[in-house]
């Protein structure tokens, strides 16, 4: 990290802002869990609590028009990039005001005018469409990057290796983010992956990679903005680790039990939202007050959202319909 340890050249109203968009992220992740028990969500769900350093960070670093795409557990980066928590909610419970019709679900959020290509079920399937995204950028010279997010499992499938290579030969403007959180599903990563740092493998193709606490703000918005600059330079992709934590289990109702005793609370003691927000009130530039104020804000900000979406409409069978044919019938 370097000597900006609060963002000192960040604006103070952008520094408070980021603190309400994680703790935005965070509540929205609670009151999904909530909804999920409720019988309001169908399916399935996966929950980012303590990750949100890394969605908030790395969003950050991009234009309005730059591409991302994310995973399944995808909810933090899309609230980040700017997708209405009411929208989101609206999605995850099947209504017809949710960002893709209440047709996609938690794990298919998406959105056009964000950039957000979408969050993908498919293990590692965002990565070659952030890859071609990026392609057609450089084709067209419109200095636009495409930013991809994956799970440290998803580093050990082949699309991961086929996406590095073909954006190193092409040296497509993208930036790969690996959200490292120790496990891939069930399984630590200890037992599913040969190298400890993940970032290694940025060499075997000629990427440039950098290894980033992701419970830290400020220092996964400057690493991953030195990345931006790279690839909207023209020099190509880079590959980020940022090691995190998620602080619930992989999806649904998994209790995580498979964690080793104290490795929970260990990493509950670096809450990225709690270290960002005691940086604030040490520099000034929040008071504990104001700090709460914020929190309990966006909680009811929040819960109003999910509210709305509640009542809104499902989608009617003519809206299944659409987008399923070319052309009228």
């Amino acid at each position: 990290m370097d000597d900006d340890p609060i963002g000192a050249s960040l604006p103070s109203e952008v520094l408070i802002e980021l603190y309400r968009r994680m703790n935005e992220i965070r509540a929205f992740e609670d009151r999904v869990q909530e909804l999920f028990f409720d019988g309001l969500i169908q399916g399935t769900t996966h929950l980012c609590q303590g990750q949100e350093a890394v969605a908030v960070g790395a969003t950050m670093a991009l234009s309005p028009e730059d591409y991302m795409t994310v995973t399944y557990r995808g909810h933090g980066q899309s609230l980040a990039r700017g997708l209405p928590p009411e929208s989101a909610f609206a999605e995850l419970m099947g209504k017809s005001t949710g960002c893709c019709g209440g047709m996609g679900g938690s794990m298919h959020l998406a959105d056009g005018t964000l950039g957000l290509l979408g969050s993908f079920a498919i293990v590692g399937a965002g990565l070659p469409v952030a890859v071609g995204a990026a392609l057609s950028s450089k084709l067209q010279g419109n200095g636009r990057v495409a930013m991809t997010f994956c799970g440290d499992g998803a580093t050990n499938i082949g699309t991961f290796h086929e996406a590095l290579n073909m954006a190193s030969v092409w040296k497509a403007p993208v930036v790969f983010v690996v959200e490292n959180n120790l496990y891939g599903e069930y399984s630590p990563l200890a037992e599913t992956t040969a190298v400890g740092d993940i970032a290694l493998r940025g060499s075997a193709y000629g990427i440039p990679s950098e290894i980033v606490d992701g419970q830290d703000l400020i220092e996964v918005y400057q690493t991953v903005g030195r990345a931006v600059a790279r690839a909207r330079a023209g020099e190509g992709p880079t590959l980020v680790e940022a090691k995190t934590y998620r602080f619930r289990g992989h999806s649904r109702t998994d209790p995580g039990n498979y964690r080793p005793p104290g490795e929970l609370d260990a990493w509950l003691a670096r809450d990225p939202i709690t270290l960002f927000g005691t940086s604030l009130v040490s520099s000034g530039i929040l008071s504990e007050a104001s700090a709460a104020q914020i929190r309990e804000s966006v909680v009811r900000d929040i819960d109003e959202a999910s509210e709305r979406a509640i009542s809104a409409p499902l989608p009617t069978i003519d809206d299944v319909r659409r987008h399923v044919y070319s052309g009228q019938r």
